[in-house]
C-alpha cells in the first residue's frame, strides 16, 4: 500500500508540474459520500483514466493580467467508462486560459467504480463538489462568483448538462462548502450525451445506469427532460456525421432549451464526427472555437476585470 500510495503521489506531482499549477482533492480525508470503503487504486491506460479512487481537479489559472474574472469547470469524456483526461481536459484548459479564463480539469469518480453505493450518483457528487470548491475560492483566483461555467464533451457533456439542470443537492457532507452553490453560470458542450432514452449512447447509458435501469432512472437522467427556467444558457457545437453519439441528442436539449426560454447558441456542422476538438477539425467545423468565444463574449462571461482603484 505504502508503494502504490508512492507511486500516486509522484504522478500527481508529475502531472501538476507538466500540466496545471496545483492538484486539489475533491474531498477530506474520510468524507467522500456514496463509498463502500474498498481500497482501489487510481489507474491511467494510454493516456486514459480507468479508474478513479481519488477524485480531484487540476488548476489552470491565466496569467493575473489576463485574467478576465471567468472560469470553468471541464469534465472530460469517455463514454463514462474512462476520462480522456488529455485531449479533453487539459488541452482545452489551456485554451480557456488564452481567453483569460481559469479553467478546472475535474478528475471524477467512473460510474463503473466498484466502489460506489450507487453507481449514478459518484460523477455528480464530485461535479457539485468541485464547483462548490472553485466558487468558495473565487476572489484567491480572481473569479467573478457569477461567471463559472462548466464544458464538457460527449458523456463530460452529459455531465455537464446535468450540472446546468439537476437542482438536487448530492453532495452535501455537513461542512462550510454545504452553504456554496453548485449552480453552473453557463455550458458550453461539444457532441454530448444528452438522452438516456431511444437515441441514448449505449455505452454511456449502460456504464451510468447499469443494466435494465428503470424508466423513472431513464427520465431522470435524460436531459433533454429535465430543462427548467433555471438552466443556464447553453452553447452546443455537434457534427451531422457523428456516428458515435446521435447528433439528434443536442437537438433534443436545443428543443427544450427553447421551450424553457433558455439563450442558447447551436451549431451543427456537416463534418467532424465524434472527433470534435481544437486542432485539424474538417471544413467549417473548425470555427467553433471563434463561435464559442463570441458567444462567451457576447454573453458578457468574458469582460475584463474592474480596474483597482
Amino acid at each position: 500500500m505504502k508503494h502504490f500510495f508512492s507511486a500516486h503521489l509522484i504522478n500527481c506531482l508529475l502531472f501538476t508540474s507538466l500540466y496545471a499549477q496545483e492538484y486539489i482533492p475533491l474531498w477530506p480525508s474520510g468524507k467522500m459520500p456514496n463509498t463502500k470503503g474498498l481500497i482501489i487504486h487510481d489507474s491511467i491506460v494510454n493516456d486514459r483514466a480507468i479508474q478513479v479512487a481519488n477524485p480531484g481537479m487540476y488548476v489552470f489559472l491565466p496569467s493575473k493580467d489576463d485574467n478576465c474574472g471567468a472560469a470553468v469547470l471541464i469534465f472530460p469524456g469517455g463514454g463514462y467508462h474512462h476520462l480522456t483526461y488529455n485531449l479533453g481536459g487539459f488541452q482545452l484548459a489551456k485554451w480557456f486560459n488564452t481567453m483569460g479564463i481559469s479553467a478546472f480539469v475535474v478528475n471524477y469518480r467512473l460510474p463503473t467504480s466498484p466502489d460506489l453505493q450507487q453507481r449514478e450518483l459518484g460523477p455528480i457528487q464530485d461535479a457539485q463538489r468541485a464547483m462548490r470548491i472553485v466558487r468558495a475560492s473565487a476572489a484567491k483566483w480572481g473569479i467573478n462568483v457569477n461567471r463559472i461555467g462548466v464544458q464538457g464533451s460527449s458523456a463530460g457533456g452529459h455531465l455537464a448538462a446535468m450540472m446546468g439542470n439537476i437542482t438536487n443537492d448530492v453532495s452535501a457532507i455537513k461542512d462550510e462548502l454545504d452553504t456554496v452553490s453548485f449552480r453552473p453560470n453557463f455550458m458550453v458542450l461539444v457532441s454530448p450525451v444528452i438522452s438516456m432514452g431511444a437515441y441514448a449512447h449505449k455505452g454511456s447509458k449502460d456504464n451510468l445506469l447499469g443494466n435494465n435501469p428503470s424508466q423513472q432512472i431513464i427520465d431522470k437522467y435524460s436531459m433533454e427532460l429535465q430543462v427548467t427556467p433555471a438552466t443556464p444558457p447553453c452553447f452546443i457545437a455537434d457534427a451531422f456525421n457523428d456516428k458515435t453519439v446521435p447528433p439528434i441528442n443536442s437537438l433534443l436539449l436545443y428543443k427544450a432549451l427553447l421551450e424553457k426560454n433558455i439563450s442558447t447558441s447551436f451549431h451543427v456542422f456537416p463534418q467532424g464526427g465524434h472527433a470534435i476538438g481544437l486542432n485539424n477539425n474538417p471544413g467549417s467545423t473548425d470555427i467553433w472555437k471563434a463561435l464559442c468565444e463570441a458567444w462567451l463574449k457576447e454573453m458578457d462571461f468574458i469582460k475584463p476585470l474592474p480596474i483597482k482603484k
